[in-house]
């Protein structure tokens, strides 16, 4: 019965700021890395940035010095601070948690949230 629930996307105009968030609930004994992910129309999920259990965070090249992730792991809850937002990244971003249970690892997955950005 865990599940991840995200929050923050919307409209934003170019250059403009948008920051997500995604909760974790339900049954989870602990988690691991967490990640934040989009998908553009026509086009492949990709990894936008990711962040380990002790706060190791890296970052596609993409959005390298204007999108920052964080997590609070008392809460466990990720974030996704974007600066400087572009036309071309107007995707659905989804959140990510390797979890793990008595029996293993499992990819926990967020239902998605909207991000435009266009003036």
């Amino acid at each position: 019965q865990a599940q991840l629930v995200e929050s923050g996307g919307g409209l934003v105009q170019p250059g403009g700021s948008l920051s997500l968030s995604c909760v974790a609930s339900g049954s989870i004994f602990r988690i691991k890395d967490m990640g934040w992910y989009r998908q553009a129309p026509g086009k492949q999920r990709e990894l936008v940035a990711s962040i380990a259990s002790g706060g190791s965070a890296k970052y596609a090249d993409s959005v390298k010095g204007r999108f920052t992730i964080s997590r609070d792991n008392d809460k466990n809850t990720v974030y996704l601070q974007m600066n400087s937002l572009k036309s071309e990244e107007t995707a659905v971003y989804y959140c990510n948690a390797v979890t793990v249970n008595k029996t293993g690892e499992y990819d926990l997955w967020g239902q998605g949230t909207q991000v435009t950005v266009s003036s």
